[in-house]
């Protein structure tokens, strides 16, 4: 005889999993034969199942998701950047090998869209996140309840998540190294809002680089905006106007590559040439017509690695403190073809 009768409120699968002191995500886990949980906490759910007389409702969840599995949110800024391709790539991977499907969402690079966003999610049911920010409130995710969320190219800044970064700063000051190490002296940067913490960071990249060399930080030769490869081309064509235009060019990720390659390529035959570094690789940088120097990394892994940290989160009976992985970057140089 089950524990509750069909007068009484039906049980939910956060009643099961509060009696056994785990996530409702380990119940589902157990109940669908899924990877994520141990063999001794699948026999623990199943068994107290069985004593309560639970029943899922399957319906509930199909209608939600289309079909009997979880559902995973991912939030991005800008669909237009490849980088968030690749990493919704690299999130699908792994929630295929866990049975749970990706929604996708875009705030255009605003946080009050941001909210939204995830307000809508969490609405639609989804299971977990996975956020690229917008801003630097983080605020709206920290309160959640049995939503688990990730951040990605961003640390949590007021809530305590678990997190996925680039090594921005180390990279683009290796960059910028590679540019000093050339002769390079007057070197034009193209970055991001310090609103951002890529921006930020690889600003400070740019900055420490150019200390550490003994050259000093002309303001003139410094742009940041949002990643937009129109304004980044117009910044780069007016540093190259200045009366001591800089000789070299970094960009802090691949819109605004694109944005001073089209500047560069407007210049006159006769003109000294620019020297160009970037963050992020860019399809087909070995035909430009430029030698190009790019700070490259895998995005494909930042949604990998996303994903684990948001499926180990789902599968722990205890408190954790957050993790934080970072993804290395190297250094690769396109010459110029012959």
């Amino acid at each position: 005889m089950s524990a509750h009768s069909d007068s009484e409120p039906a049980l939910t699968m956060r009643d099961v999993a509060a009696r056994l002191g785990v996530s409702p995500m380990t119940v589902s886990r157990a109940l669908r034969g899924q990877r994520g949980i141990g063999e001794a906490t699948r026999q623990r759910v199943l068994a107290e199942v069985a004593a309560l007389g639970y029943r899922p409702n399957k319906r509930a969840r199909e209608l939600r998701s289309g079909g009997p599995s979880e559902l995973i949110g991912l939030v991005v800024t800008n669909l237009a950047n490849p980088f968030y391709s690749q990493l919704a790539v690299g999130l699908e991977q792994i929630c295929v090998s866990y049975g749970a499907r990706v929604m996708l969402g875009s705030t255009g690079e605003d946080p009050a869209t941001e909210r939204d966003v995830v307000a809508d999610l969490v609405d639609r049911g989804v299971d977990g996140l996975v956020v690229v920010p917008a801003g630097h409130d983080h605020g709206h995710l920290g309160g959640l309840r049995d939503v688990p969320v990730v951040l990605a190219a961003s640390p949590p800044m007021g809530i305590d998540v678990d997190c996925v970064l680039v090594d921005d700063f180390g990279g683009t000051r290796d960059a910028c190294r590679r540019l000093v190490a050339r002769g390079h002296r007057r070197i034009g940067f193209l970055g991001l809002p310090p609103s951002l913490w890529t921006g930020s960071e690889r600003f400070r990249g740019y900055a420490v680089a150019l200390e550490e060399a003994g050259i000093a930080l002309d303001e003139r030769y410094v742009s940041q905006h949002r990643g937009d490869s129109g304004l980044a081309k117009e910044a780069a064509r007016a540093m190259l106007a200045l009366p001591d235009p800089p000789t070299a060019l970094l960009t802090a990720n691949n819109r605004n590559t694109v944005g001073a390659l089209r500047a560069l390529r407007d210049r006159a035959p006769d003109e000294e040439p620019v020297s160009l570094a970037g963050f992020d690789d860019i399809e087909l940088a070995d035909m430009l017509h430029l030698p190009l120097t790019v700070v490259s990394y895998d995005p494909v892994e930042i949604g990998r690695a996303a994903a684990k940290l948001l499926f180990e989160r789902q599968a722990s009976t205890v408190p954790q403190p957050p993790r934080r992985v970072t993804i290395a970057t190297t250094l690769v140089d396109h010459p110029a073809p012959r």
